[in-house]
């Protein structure tokens, strides 16, 4: 049964994450793919110690040695990984191909900067259309097409911008040959921003979650959330909310999270009562949420902070409310449905201990520690990662069964690179995307099109932009995602409506995750229900549901930015705490549809405009909500059910 088990997690991975496809029979090839991740591993620990290389030749060494493994382990066309016995010839020319044209920036970086003056040579242009060609075909096979037909369309825009009838988004159009080697060769493009900082940052927080997952960290966290919450009504469920905001916090990977913890809490969760695709749905909204959970949140925050000229720590303390208020919502749900459906918790002598955990474990916390410690004392991330790397590795010590040998070193050091792979392919192709942006004027164009579109009204641009933020989300990875509507969106937003530019960033950032559950295309729901055997799409729905603080926190931290801590004083913080978790309360007891009891249609929609308004960090209308709030509870409170009792208790 267990082994049956794991071959359904592999297959849903394969089929909902497409990094997941890699060859795993390459022959001879094992040893260059090895080499060549040590390798790249090797290279980030050293300069992120030593000092980084300048910009451009760091980030041609952090995307040519990725290509070079992507062609490697990954086959032109999902399902030839099992047919395949090795590397094909066509892949191998690929490769190294991909290599050669990306470390030419390194080995001619001089002549290269001097022909930004005189001009680039024909070899130069040349390099440069190979060059994005095969950054597009290496980010469809990790990735996916749909980033590379966004990327594929925004070039032929660049090229013929001058026959677009609309006067708003029409411009001159640009020659390919300039198109081409401005997009290579210059740091609005493939090496703009988002590859800098994937080679500064990211890479060595993705290393530090995968030292991290040899300490078995994975296991604590599940054992830790079922010690706190498994006793409680809906316990597993709740457990499941919790074990994914903990794995959240190391991790950036929704549909990874989904099927790491999935395999382990939905089978409980279906065997408690809850209905499968209820069960897959609590256990996809959560671990999405694990990218806006600090510290790591994923790699867009990197990306967010060198847009926002701000430290980490910065990022992560506008994230902590937001990220606080989106895990209590489907907490909330999940207990709300289980009081629906008469869920009870699980048996204590079935749940672990929380103090011997913590005596036996509680060590594992450490590098998180490390990690959010020195950043809030002002070290720069990429010292924070080191340390918190360096105390991974010296926990891993502690124990017989995580200490690391040389094979298992390696191996470890390999797969640094590995998981590394989708992110540095969907940030190079989200510079091409930025880079045409910044040399078309598309951005103004967008901004433009936004305030006629919304009669100069913020609400309206917020709702437009939030749809485009989720359209772009059904194809583009969440980074990409990101730094297409940072670089289009979040300036409209600041330039033309006077939004904080914090809050501006994480609307955008918001809701480019929150496509990740949105259906028709929800990955992660679909990832969830492949688990619990469910309707996908309902999965994908309940999703939305639970996880509802989504789709408005966003809009109540633009109009008012207490909720991203800015300017505010720890008694306005406190209430708008306050009154933002009893909105919370609110909202989930109405899209679950149970409060005190089953209510009514009418008590749901009050239920709900109550949620909304206690969320809104405002004396006046936080006081209506709660009378609201308080009627129904009251309401319901007095009404018996059909066996003449009166309302039931909603304690935990």
């Amino acid at each position: 049964m267990k082994e049956n088990q794991e071959i359904n997690v592999k297959e849903i991975l394969e089929k909902y994450d497409k990094e997941s496809n890699f060859r795993e029979n390459i022959g001879k090839w094992a040893w260059i793919v090895t080499f060549l991740g040590v390798a790249l591993t090797a290279f980030h620990l050293y300069t992120g110690y030593f000092g980084n290389l300048p910009s451009q030749q760091q980030g041609a060494v952090h995307l040519g040695t990725a290509l070079g493994i992507i062609f490697l382990l990954f086959p032109a066309k999902s399902g030839l990984q099992k047919l395949q016995k090795t590397v094909p010839w066509y892949d191998v020319l690929l490769a190294f191909l991909a290599m050669y044209v990306t470390y030419h920036k390194v080995i001619f970086f001089d002549s290269i900067l001097e022909s930004r003056i005189a001009g680039y040579s024909m070899l130069d242009t040349i390099i440069s259309i190979l060059g994005i060609f095969l950054l597009l075909e290496a980010t469809r096979r990790t990735v996916g097409l749909p980033i590379v037909i966004v990327a594929g369309v925004t070039l032929l825009y660049a090229l013929f911008g001058n026959i677009i009838p609309t006067q708003i988004l029409s411009h001159p159009g640009f020659a390919f040959d300039r198109l081409a080697t401005d997009l290579w060769y210059k740091e609005s493009g493939v090496f703009g921003t988002p590859i800098q900082i994937s080679a500064k940052f990211i890479f060595l927080f993705l290393f530090f979650g995968v030292v991290l997952v040899q300490t078995k960290i994975g296991k604590f966290f599940n054992d830790l959330a079922f010690a706190l919450t498994g006793r409680y009504t809906g316990g597993t469920a709740k457990a499941a909310v919790a074990a994914s905001a903990l794995q959240g916090m190391v991790s950036g990977s929704s549909v990874g999270n989904t099927v790491a913890s999935g395999s382990f809490t939905i089978p409980m969760m279906k065997k408690a009562g809850f209905k499968p695709e209820f069960a897959a749905a609590t256990e996809a909204s959560a671990s999405t949420g694990g990218q806006i959970m600090p510290p790591v949140m994923g790699a867009a925050a990197f990306i967010m902070m060198e847009y926002l000229g701000v430290s980490y720590a910065t990022i992560m303390i506008a994230a902590a409310v937001p990220a606080v208020l989106y895990f209590t919502g489907i907490f909330i749900g999940t207990h709300f449905e289980a009081k629906r459906l008469g869920i009870v918790g699980l048996p204590k002598s079935e749940l672990p201990s929380f103090r011997k955990l913590m005596i036996k474990n509680g060590y594992m916390l450490l590098p998180l520690v490390v990690v959010i410690g020195t950043v809030m004392i002002g070290f720069t991330p990429q010292r924070a990662a080191l340390l918190g790397i360096l105390s991974a590795f010296l926990i891993s010590l502690v124990r017989k069964e995580t200490r690391l040998n040389f094979r298992q070193t390696i191996h470890v050091l390999e797969q640094g690179a590995r998981v590394a792979l989708p992110v540095i392919a969907a940030v190079a192709t989200a510079g091409i995307i930025a880079g045409v942006v910044s040399i078309t004027g598309l951005g103004s164009k967008f901004a433009s099109g936004i305030i006629a579109l919304s009669s100069g009204h913020l609400f309206l641009a917020l709702f437009f932009t939030m749809i485009a933020c989720l359209i772009l989300g059904m194809g583009l990875p969440t980074t990409a995602n990101y730094v297409v509507t940072a670089t289009i969106a979040a300036p409209a937003l600041i330039n033309e409506f006077g939004v904080a530019p914090i809050a501006a960033h994480m609307f955008v950032f918001y809701f480019g995750i929150a496509a990740d559950i949105t259906p028709p295309v929800c990955l992660t729901a679909y990832a969830g229900a492949g688990i619990a055997r469910a309707n996908p799409f309902k999965s994908g729905v309940i999703a939305v549901k639970l996880a509802i603080a989504a789709f408005i926190i966003p809009y109540i931290f633009v109009y008012d930015s207490i909720l991203v801590l800015i300017d505010v004083t720890p008694v306005r913080l406190v209430i708008a705490l306050a009154t933002a978790l009893l909105g919370m309360i609110a909202v989930s007891s109405a899209v679950i549809g149970f409060f005190v009891r089953n209510s009514y249609s009418w008590e749901r929609i009050i239920l709900f405009v109550a949620g909304i308004i206690l969320i809104v960090p405002n004396i006046m209308s936080s006081t209506i909500g709660l009378v609201l709030v308080l009627g129904i509870w009251y309401i319901q409170k007095r009404r018996k059910d059909d066996n003449g009792n009166m309302g039931m208790n909603v304690s935990v």
